[in-house]
């Protein structure tokens, strides 16, 4: 271990003595000043005139390349304490530099690409950008279109090879003070130095998506590459390097649903923090039972009788708030949870439908109608879990109507096709909700086991006073007439409308001229008094 004893004389540091070590380790000699004195001299000075019998600190001595890393002690014999004169020893700590820092660059460069990966390029940001510089930043966040599909088709190694050669289109599309990084299996990213603003960030985005135009070449294949890309702003104030690049990525969900660069945009992340908080809450809400169900009759036009109820969801949340279904249904069915959502109001549909015919004794005379989800259509085996459903509470198919929209038949129209067919030998009736607001496909009608269209309130609530929506509503009930299938009119508001409808031919109606939606308990009552 080096060491010396460096002795104060005259105001000047000088070596008492010093050991092979020492010597060896090129930090001087008796004879010469060395740079210990030189860069140490006011520590170690320091040190002697405080009476302290011991220091410790780190030290680096020579340039970058050769630098190297020692561990001080200053300490003070017993025998020195009167005396200008301390005992320095050194621990070389170097080569515990060297591989400490040759692991952190490994952790922090994607090995594929060499290019820094997740936390490589949080580090830059980190030291780059300070709330003094962030005006002069941006980040943009790049996602592969499809590149899954590579992997899937050509394996793994084509995979990596193609990301290999996107690195290397998108380094030649970037300026040379902007920094690359793969941040993830597809994503890419870029810190760039702003000098106009936004705009500097649009063109780089504009010569990315020039540099992926022409084709990859992987073994007998063109590959045509697709991204998406967000940026973020520096300038927007953010917490910590983290925060700027989930900005940037979160500015490449909304470029993936409008097809063109997308910046941050703080109103419209704040919109989706509240939308996950409804995701979380309703996610605790569905597993607790803590939803329920309205119930709103659906009345016979003719005999002005309850022939069912539409069960619809409803939710009052943990701080008392009742939320509308427009609020979290789309919570619901992006995040997936309308499966699970889905399957808890059919089956709470059918329990309270049991109940009924248990107080009334036998049939209670009504069915009871269910709305079924896109999404749930084309996640869940409806079929299946409509049948075990009926059969839990001893029920009969044709007891129950599945309500479906057109976009659930045209998203999937071969497996919805299927599954309303299925769901036709088990005897439910069959109803297609919000005609006319949607593709309207007429060989989707005459092709599907569809019994009732159901008219959207749109074109009911204002029919009287508005010839056109009058036209359409005409033009609806003669297609139904014409194709054996009955009608239900929505947002019926006045009993001249309900007669007016009727009088047209229409076979059912719903709508605040009858009844709101009621609780089970007030639904079976209305239904007794209505139908006495």
């Amino acid at each position: 271990m080096p060491a010396a004893i460096v002795v104060l004389e005259e105001g000047e540091l000088v070596f008492e003595s010093v050991n092979r070590p020492f010597i060896c380790a090129g930090l001087g000699t008796i004879a010469a000043r060395s740079d210990l004195i030189r860069m140490l001299g006011r520590d170690i000075r320091d040190f002697i005139e405080s009476g302290r019998w011991k220091r410790s600190f780190e030290w680096q001595h020579g340039a970058d390349v050769d630098c190297r890393h020692f561990s001080v002690t200053l300490g003070r014999r017993r025998n020195f304490r009167d005396e200008p004169r301390c005992l320095v020893s050194m621990i070389d700590r170097t080569g515990e530099h060297r591989t400490e820092h040759s692991l952190r660059r490994e952790m922090m460069t994607d090995s594929l690409t060499g290019l820094p990966n997740r936390g490589g390029f949080g580090d830059l940001i980190e030291h780059q950008v300070t709330p003094e510089t962030a005006d002069d930043f941006a980040v943009l966040a790049i996602n592969l279109d499809r590149f899954s599909r590579v992997n899937a088709c050509m394996g793994a190694l084509s995979g990596d090879e193609l990301l290999i050669s996107v690195a290397r289109r998108l380094k030649g599309a970037l300026r040379g003070r902007d920094v690359l990084a793969r941040t993830g299996g597809d994503e890419f990213a870029i810190l760039l130095r702003l000098e106009s603003g936004v705009d500097d960030a649009c063109q780089v985005a504009e010569r990315i998506n020039r540099a992926l135009i022409t084709p990859f070449r992987l073994c007998d294949f063109e590959v045509r590459v697709e991204c998406a890309i967000g940026i973020a702003l520096g300038s927007d104030a953010v917490d910590d390097a983290e925060d700027l690049i989930r900005r940037a990525q979160f500015a490449v969900k909304r470029a993936k649903r409008t097809g063109k660069t997308e910046t941050y945009q703080p109103q419209i992340f704040a919109i989706a923090r509240e939308q996950f908080a409804i995701e979380t809450e309703l996610r605790r809400a569905i597993e607790d039972g803590a939803m329920s169900l309205a119930f709103q009759p659906i009345v016979d036009l003719a005999s002005d009788r309850i022939m069912s109820f539409e069960s619809l969801a409803r939710w009052t949340t943990e701080s008392g708030e009742r939320l509308s279904p427009a609020d979290f249904i789309p919570v619901a069915e992006e995040s997936g949870l309308i499966v699970p959502l889905g399957r808890w109001a059919m089956d709470e549909a059918a329990r309270t439908l049991a109940l009924w015919d248990k107080v009334a004794g036998g049939h209670c005379g009504v069915r009871i109608a269910v709305n079924l989800s896109a999404i749930q259509l084309q996640r869940d085996h409806i079929a299946a879990m409509v049948r075990e459903t009926l059969d839990r509470h001893g029920l009969s198919g044709d007891r129950l109507t599945l309500e479906l929209t057109e976009s659930a038949i045209v998203g999937d129209p071969d497996r919805v096709t299927r599954t309303m067919r299925e769901l036709k030998e088990i005897g439910t009736t069959l109803a297609m909700d919000d005609f006319g607001t949607g593709y309207s496909n007429l060989a989707y009608l005459q092709s599907l086991p569809i019994d009732v269209l159901k008219i959207d309130r749109s074109f009911v609530t204002e029919m009287l006073g508005n010839r056109d929506k009058l036209a359409i509503v005409r033009a609806i009930l003669s297609l139904a007439q014409a194709l054996g299938m009955k009608t239900t009119a929505e947002g019926i508001e006045s009993p001249e409308l309900a007669q007016t409808l009727g009088a047209l031919g229409c076979t059912y109606g719903q709508g605040f001229s009858c009844s709101r939606p009621l609780s089970a308990g007030a639904a079976y009552d209305f239904l007794l008094e209505r139908n006495a």
